[in-house]
């Protein structure tokens, strides 16, 4: 019976992982403040490094590790006189990984609190979330 007991554990554990319900994020989406950079890995690969644009003085970017909750092709922020934020990955409340054309900007802080992208960047982070899902993906802010 013990045999029976060790082999349900080690197939549910398997099934567990490859279902992409673990720990582990397939994705993930690293942005350093201080910097001004986000990089993804995909599967622990580095495929993308960008430039972006987090929070400029008397706004705040949030720190820490968040999943997306939404995402929105295209979205107009209803707090900031409905612009555009293409590209929109939601992950903590109104804040969102989202394009820009306010490319002279990335590099350094000029946001209200967002991640900005240059949009073709953005388009690419949201079909990798698409692809992979919300659950397998994790965003991770820091100093």
């Amino acid at each position: 019976m013990r045999l029976l007991t060790w082999i349900a554990i080690v197939f549910a554990a398997a099934l567990f992982a490859s279902t992409g319900q673990g720990l582990t994020a397939s994705v993930v989406a690293k942005v350093d403040v201080s910097s001004q950079t986000m990089t993804v890995s995909k599967n622990g690969r580095v495929i993308y490094r960008w430039k972006v644009s987090t929070a400029r003085s008397g706004y705040w970017t949030p720190r820490g590790t968040y999943s997306p909750k939404r995402l929105h092709r295209m979205w107009y922020s209803r707090k900031y006189d409905m612009s555009p934020m293409p590209y929109s990955v939601f992950f903590h409340g109104g804040y969102a990984i989202h394009g820009t054309n306010y490319v002279k900007s990335l590099g350094r802080p000029a946001s209200h609190g967002c991640i900005r992208l240059q949009t073709g960047n953005a388009a690419a982070f949201y079909s990798l979330v698409q692809q992979v899902g919300r659950g397998n993906t994790r965003i991770t802010i820091v100093n």
